[in-house]
C-alpha cells in the first residue's frame, strides 16, 4: 500500500498554505485560495513557477529557505495526524502488509512532516527524487520497485486530483479519500472515494 503523505496522514495543507502567504506578501502578492487549490498535491518546483507567473519572487532555491522557515514553524506547533489513517496503517501493518509513502514534497519537508505526525516508514518518495511529480506516476512505480511489488498489486491512497492521476497512470488500484466534505467530485477518477479512511477500504481495492 502506498500512501501520500500531506492531506492524506496528516492536516497540513492548511499549514503550507498559511507558510506560502507569509512567504509571498512581502514580494507584494496575496496567496489565493484558487492559488492553493491549483496547487494541491504537486511538487514544490511546479507551485514555485505557477506563482511567479504571478508575481517576481526569487528562483526555487533562493525562495525555499524562507518558505521553510514559515512552514517547519507552522508544522513544528500545530501539525496533526488524521486518527483514520493512523488506525488504518496500524491495521495494514498487524497483518504484515508491506506500506510505502510517496510524498510531492521536497525530502527536507517530507522527513520534517512524518516525524510531526509521528510516522515511520521504511520506504519513503520525495517530490525532489524523481524526475516527474504528480500526476505523473513515476513515484508510485518507484515506491513499487522498492517494496519489491508488481505496481499493479498495489494499492494507493491519495487525497488530491494529481495524487488520484499519478496512482491510475501507475496502473495501481487508487483510493481517493476526501478531507473537504463537498469536494469529492474531484477525485472522481480515483477507483473509490470515501471520506474516512479504514484498512476495510483500502484492502478491498487491492482486490480489484
Amino acid at each position: 500500500m502506498i500512501f501520500d503523505c500531506d492531506g492524506t496522514l496528516v492536516d497540513s495543507e492548511p499549514l503550507a498554505g498559511e507558510a506560502w502567504r507569509r512567504t509571498l506578501t512581502p514580494y507584494g502578492y496575496a496567496v489565493t485560495d484558487a492559488d492553493l487549490a491549483a496547487c494541491t498535491g504537486v511538487t514544490y518546483t511546479r507551485t514555485h513557477a505557477y506563482l511567479a507567473e504571478r508575481v517576481e519572487i526569487p528562483s526555487p532555491d533562493v525562495l525555499w529557505p524562507e518558505l521553510r522557515t514559515e512552514l517547519f514553524a507552522l508544522l513544528d506547533s500545530r501539525l496533526k495526524p488524521f486518527d483514520d489513517a493512523v488506525q488504518a496503517l496500524a491495521d495494514l501493518r498487524a497483518r504484515g502488509i508491506p506500506v510505502a509513502v510517496a510524498s510531492s514534497s521536497v525530502r527536507e519537508r517530507l522527513d520534517r512532516t512524518l516525524a510531526g505526525g509521528g510516522f515511520q516508514f521504511e520506504i519513503s518518495i520525495a517530490g525532489d527524487e524523481v524526475s516527474r511529480g504528480k500526476p505523473a506516476p513515476d513515484m508510485f512505480i518507484l515506491a513499487a520497485q522498492r517494496l519489491g511489488v508488481d505496481p499493479r498489486r498495489c494499492v494507493v491512497v491519495e487525497d488530491s486530483a494529481p495524487g488520484v492521476a499519478a496512482g491510475r497512470a501507475a496502473g495501481m488500484p487508487t483510493l481517493g479519500v476526501c478531507r473537504v466534505p463537498g469536494t469529492e467530485s474531484t477525485l472522481a477518477v480515483a477507483d473509490r472515494v470515501v471520506n474516512i479512511l479504514s484498512a476495510a477500504e483500502i484492502l478491498a481495492l487491492g482486490s480489484l
